[in-house]
């Protein structure tokens, strides 16, 4: 009877914790990235009744009481959901995000990530995504467009401050391709294409085609006159007529040439050299065969197309779907500035709970790191989407299975106390008769 006292209180202590975990995973059902516990048990001492266990396949041990013997990481993921902000990040896989304040780095799946006002990418509650910055960045210019940022080494990771002013360099205009039908007839011909130079101006590229005196059969043969000239034009009154005229303000370079063509019009031949805009040499690019510009009896037209980007101010940084930090800037171009660390460890299980969503490293987890491609280097190892988060990986219907299960467990229990009491009554009783 004192055995089943000793039974039953422990047994009743021992499913109490049971019921505060699964309570806790239940009151964290709707948290992103939570991660349920699970509560395992053993005995506390075995008794071993007089059998010969080689000779018995029944188990002669008999448990006496019971213990909370391990609180267990859930590592199923949780159920992805749709959010309307760039910056929350769901890991496709295994895997952890890190983050850190004021001590050492904790890791989480809980995604919800913004920028604050100093433009560092943290959680809500303020702690620093920790990840990799590009060598892309000098003094608030953006040197090198980058579509991705190699992850460093893993015990240097930091926290993704990011600049709140940013430029991007112009890019001088070094080639304009020109398309179009200059025709068959003896007339001037005039087009122009955009060109931008190194002063970050806007300036233009004007072709002037003229027939060739004289013409050598078979085609034809045009002289071109090239000009480099800002687009600010000016206007001029004349005082007599007082027509309006308007004069480019500057001419930088000017070039002539010759383009031949075929019978059929094709573009067979080009002396035009490059131009000076202001500082860049731009080719211009007539094209070959029918590519390009032509001469033939149809519809007269002329288009061009040219790189080059202008500079540009930050309009913002966001994070795309492979977890790279991307940002944008007012004349069109994007680049990678840095990259979010996805961490990896040989025992998830280890991990050491400091809340609901967020782990710290343990003996039992081992060290951090990254994974590595054959090449040796530093890889996620695992897909990211933006867009989305990880719910909890609390499934209801079997946590409140388990609830009933632990209830019914502290009941019977319990119960053994009250029988064992009763049964010690009446022994007293009878005792006392």
């Amino acid at each position: 009877m004192i055995q089943a006292f000793y039974t039953g209180v422990s047994g009743i202590k021992t499913h109490q914790y049971g019921i505060d975990i699964i309570a806790d995973n239940l009151s964290n059902i709707s948290t992103n990235g939570f991660r349920s516990s699970n509560a395992e048990f053993s005995s506390l001492f075995q008794e071993n009744i007089s059998t010969d266990a080689q000779l018995s396949s029944v188990d002669s041990n008999i448990g006496l009481g019971s213990k909370l013997n391990a609180v267990t990481m859930n590592q199923n993921i949780g159920v992805y959901q749709l959010t309307e902000r760039s910056t929350d990040l769901a890991i496709m896989g295994d895997g952890w995000f890190a983050i850190q304040g004021q001590g050492e780095p904790l890791y989480t799946r809980d995604g919800a990530f913004t920028f604050n006002a100093n433009r560092e990418l943290v959680t809500d509650d303020g702690y620093y995504v920790l990840g990799t910055i590009g060598n892309n960045i000098e003094d608030g210019v953006l040197v090198e467009t980058l579509a991705e940022i190699p992850l460093g080494d893993a015990k240097s990771q930091q926290k993704l401050s990011l600049p709140q002013e940013l430029q991007v360099a112009v890019q001088p205009t070094t080639e304009v391709k020109f398309y179009a039908n200059i025709g068959l007839e003896d007339t001037v011909r005039v087009m122009s294409g955009k060109a931008i130079d190194p002063q970050n101006n806007n300036n233009a590229i004007r072709l002037e085609f003229s027939k060739a005196d004289p013409q050598v059969s078979p085609g034809t043969q045009w002289n071109v006159v090239a000009t480099a000239q800002s687009n600010n034009l000016v206007t001029v009154v004349n005082s007599e007529t007082q027509a309006i005229t308007y004069e480019p303000e500057t001419i930088y370079d000017t070039q002539t040439g010759v383009v031949a063509f075929d019978e059929a019009g094709q573009l067979i031949s080009n002396s035009l050299p490059a131009i000076d805009n202001n500082g860049a040499s731009v080719v211009v690019n007539l094209g070959t065969g029918y590519d390009g510009v032509i001469s033939i009896n149809d519809t007269i037209r002329a288009s061009s197309e040219s790189n080059g980007k202008e500079a540009g101010e930050l309009v913002g940084y966001d994070i795309n779907r492979n977890g790279e930090v991307v940002a944008a800037f007012t004349n069109g171009v994007q680049s990678s500035v840095a990259t979010l660390a996805i961490y990896h460890f040989i025992n998830d299980g280890g991990l050491e709970k400091v809340s609901g969503t967020r782990f710290a490293e343990s003996s039992n987890s081992g060290k951090a790191i990254f994974f590595q491609d054959p090449d040796g280097s530093n890889i996620k190892g695992v897909d990211i989407t933006n867009y989305k988060l990880e719910g909890s990986n609390v499934e209801i219907e079997t946590a409140l299975t388990e609830l009933i299960v632990m209830q019914r467990s502290y009941d019977a229990n319990s119960k053994s106390i009250t029988t064992a009491h009763e049964m010690l009554q009446k022994a007293l009783d009878m005792d006392a008769k």
